[in-house]
């Protein structure tokens, strides 16, 4: 192989990958040049008949609400404002909640409070109706030490990636291993999630970068 043809492939790899890199190092906080840790491997894939969500080849904000949506406004708020309208348009990216089967018209109002104002696009929130024996198997698969409420309904949320694994922090500064993320609080939202957002997007849009300066050889 000519030496300039060997120039050309490295100045072309540069140009796909540095960008990604440079965006990875800014936005990744704690996480530089790291992927993501990953925590828990095989969460369970949604098998519910009536549902054509799925889990695996999605980037998922994962969440389980229960019996308990008159109680989860402000939380869905929170997520909405700082993550959904932030992230929602990047592909396969997707937020999915369990709810209980009784709570459709609730959904219904709730969806209704996070589209007033600037009528948020909810192409990508996925609400799921299952009873309360499956939210607590779903939730058993990710094998972390938090707990669901009575009423099957948790205030943490989770990042599963397009593997089927739960990704979070296994060095976190306050928690030591960070699972979910409480979306009770801004603060963590603001200070950790919206970075480790950020991580997850960066490493798939890397991969597909290197894919496809691969395939152009």
């Amino acid at each position: 192989m000519k030496k300039n043809d060997i120039y050309k492939k490295l100045v072309l790899g540069l140009l796909f990958i540095f960008p990604l890199l440079v965006y990875l190092f800014f936005a990744s906080g704690k996480n530089n040049f790291a992927k993501l840790p990953i925590l828990t491997k095989g969460v369970k894939e949604i098998s519910t008949n009536n549902q054509i969500t799925r889990l695996k080849d999605r980037i998922t904000i994962l969440g389980y609400w229960g019996g308990s949506l008159e109680n989860k406004k402000a939380e869905a708020l929170n997520l909405n404002e700082k993550i959904y309208k932030r992230f929602y348009q990047f592909e396969d990216f997707q937020f999915v909640f369990f709810v209980d089967s009784s709570r459709v018209k609730q959904v219904g109002e709730l969806k209704n409070s996070l589209k007033q104002g600037a009528g948020t696009d909810l192409s990508r929130w996925n609400f799921i109706h299952v009873n309360s024996k499956y939210i607590k198997t779903h939730f058993s698969s990710l094998n972390t030490p938090l707990s669901l409420e009575e009423d099957y309904s948790s205030p943490f949320v989770f990042i599963i990636d397009k593997d089927l694994n739960l990704r979070g922090r296994n060095d976190d500064e306050d928690l030591g291993t960070l699972y979910g993320f409480d979306a009770r609080s801004v603060a963590q939202i603001n200070k950790k999630m919206i970075d480790d957002v950020k991580v997850i997007l960066a490493e798939y849009r890397l991969a597909l970068k290197i894919y496809n300066t691969k395939r152009v050889k």
